[in-house]
């Protein structure tokens, strides 16, 4: 972009103190270059709205650039901060997202939005006890907030902490009652605890939800074929991945948090010749059910 250049010249001269020729001789008055800081600092928010507006168009490979510059032009701006961390959690970069997003907290200390964000780059880096201490403090300054009570029930589950997670998945759906991954995850964990009826009820009560949620549908589908209802189970198998293909693959899935119990009662299901023959033409997910963000 061709504005990056021109403002990084800048602060090259800013660093120079200016430009002078040498004194003997001299045909010109020497010109020192005045830089208003006001201006920079608005040039950087600017880029920064501009790299937002990118991500949620989630052009990210051309946001970050923008966002790496405005935390260099408005360096006291806690939001330019934020972005560049939230850019890095979208791309998955948790490691390089935990830096800005620590400058940003230093800003502004008292953001709970900051402070989630670190949560969810700490569970992307694995560091699941640090994950709960970050999204406990922003929930001590946002309580009941539904999607960081849905974090922190899935670094709980992580922790296997699971009576700690169903408490925290409930009370996300409580404070939102179209919350269907919460619900989703209370199956999750009843289907390792072996109580397949309860996880199944779970599940059923996502899909009324959202009938389009690929997640649950696939989950029913390999209980009910764990349990011998192998046309229904192929069946619903079969429509799941029909709106997202994605759930086809068990990596995906252990992503999505789905135990061992489950993912081996899974693999059965895709081994099935109609899913398998379905799996070799994958059909593209669809926009209407995006899989739900765990991290």
């Amino acid at each position: 972009m061709p504005n990056r250049n021109y403002w990084l010249s800048l602060l090259v001269i800013i660093g120079s103190g200016g430009l002078s020729l040498p004194a003997q001789g001299q045909a010109l008055v020497p010109y020192t270059v005045q830089i208003n800081s006001a201006e920079l600092e608005k040039q950087g928010l600017s880029l920064a709205q501009e790299a937002a507006q990118l991500a949620q168009f989630q052009q990210y490979e051309l946001a970050l650039p923008r966002a790496r510059l405005a935390t260099q032009l408005a360096p006291k701006s806690y939001q330019s901060w934020l972005l560049l961390g939230g850019l890095y959690l979208q791309t998955n970069k948790f490691a390089e997202a935990v830096a800005p997003l620590q400058q940003a907290k230093t800003l502004d200390p008292k953001n709970p939005a900051i402070l989630f964000a670190l949560g969810s780059a700490n569970f992307g880096q694995e560091k699941y006890q640090a994950a709960v201490d970050n999204i406990l403090a922003g929930l001590a300054l946002k309580p009941n907030d539904p999607e960081a009570l849905f974090d922190l029930g899935n670094s709980y589950y992580k922790l296997n902490r699971l009576p700690e997670a169903i408490s925290q998945y409930d009370k996300a759906v409580a404070g939102n009652k179209k919350f269907w991954p919460a619900i989703n995850n209370i199956g999750l964990i009843k289907y390792e605890q072996g109580d397949t009826r309860g996880a199944i009820a779970s599940w059923q009560n996502a899909l009324k939800i959202d009938k389009q949620a690929a997640e649950p549908q696939l989950a029913i589908a390999a209980a009910l074929y764990a349990q011998g209802q192998q046309q229904q189970g192929v069946a619903a198998g079969e429509a799941a991945l029909k709106i997202d293909s994605r759930y086809g693959d068990l990596e995906f899935l252990k992503l999505n948090l789905w135990g061992t119990r489950l993912l081996n009662d899974t693999k059965k299901l895709l081994a099935s010749p109609r899913l398998r023959s379905l799996q070799a033409s994958p059909t593209p997910p669809q926009p209407a059910s995006p899989a739900p963000t765990r991290q």
